[in-house]
């Protein structure tokens, strides 16, 4: 995690200092490109944070839940062979997108947040509801009583992953423009898919993990794009928002489900290349 947090620290100042190196020049040189057609793809990393969530357990032999449950990412230790080894491509968090622009500054994308989120094991939360037959020692009654998250009693993650699909509009707005280097500030908004790996272990049940469609997502974001030669981009994102998942697969049997909604974000740095494959000329 600490290696990712440079690396996006250091490029936002690369970003920085090229806006500031090249104002004088590029106020001389607005001849902005048309970009309408054009089509670009990336890849990337993000760091992720998330809000504490009330999370509604519900079965055959319980029903309760579990409030301001704290969550955190799980950082893949940096290496060259776990993050630019194509085969090993999806063990980092990581963030996909393809997209079009079907006008000079405006382009629709649909792409992959893939964030892992982890249940913080260990805390103390309020627990309300009922749990029995399940010869555990947790079988009760509860009313906003104290309850401590050990792993016998719950292990929660979306660590293959979180997995928010989703389609983007996003407008560029130009800061920099000659023909080595075109720089934009973005911004964009967004709604998608839930589609998290849930690693579950609850209660005296078996440990369940399996891809399911479990709830929706809105998105806000804002970022910095630096286009080399008119095809290589570099970019770096501030994003965050919204997620439900009213329905959260948590063991084999069909019956038993979770729920949780919780505000959510990220800091993404990602690379790719921009292209135009049809024969409109640009001014």
């Amino acid at each position: 995690m600490f290696q990712t947090y440079l690396i996006m620290k250091h490029t936002i100042a690369v970003f920085f200092f090229l806006s500031i190196g090249n104002m004088s020049y590029s106020q001389n040189n607005r001849n902005v490109k048309g970009r309408r057609g054009e089509f670009y793809f990336y890849w990337g990393w993000n760091v992720s944070w998330y809000g504490k969530s009330d999370i509604n357990f519900k079965g055959k032999d319980y029903d309760f839940t579990l409030f301001d449950v704290r969550a955190k990412d799980r950082q893949t230790p940096f290496s060259i062979n776990k993050f630019l080894n194509p085969l090993n491509a999806t063990i980092p968090q990581f963030n996909f997108r393809v997209g079009y622009y079907f006008n000079d500054n405006y382009s629709v994308s649909i792409g992959v947040d893939h964030m892992k989120y982890v249940m913080v094991q260990n805390q103390q939360v309020l627990i309300d509801g009922t749990i029995s037959n399940t010869s555990t020692t947790y079988d009760g009654s509860y009313n906003n009583e104290l309850i401590i998250l050990v792993e016998d009693f719950l292990q929660f993650e979306h660590t293959n992953g979180l997995n928010y699909i989703n389609v983007d509009v996003r407008r560029d707005f130009n800061l920099i423009n000659n023909k080595s280097i075109t720089l934009d500030a973005l911004a964009g908004v967004g709604l998608g898919v839930l589609l998290p790996k849930t690693n579950t272990t609850l209660l005296n049940n078996e440990r369940y993990d399996e891809f399911h469609l479990s709830g929706y997502g809105l998105n806000g974001l804002t970022g910095l794009k630096a286009t080399f030669f008119n095809w290589f981009i570099i970019q770096g994102e501030l994003k965050g928002g919204y997620i439900n998942m009213p329905s959260i697969r948590t063991t084999q049997f069909t019956e038993d489900s979770a729920s949780q909604n919780f505000l959510f974000a990220q800091a993404n740095i990602t690379f790719g290349v921009q292209f135009n494959i049809s024969n409109k000329k640009k001014l």
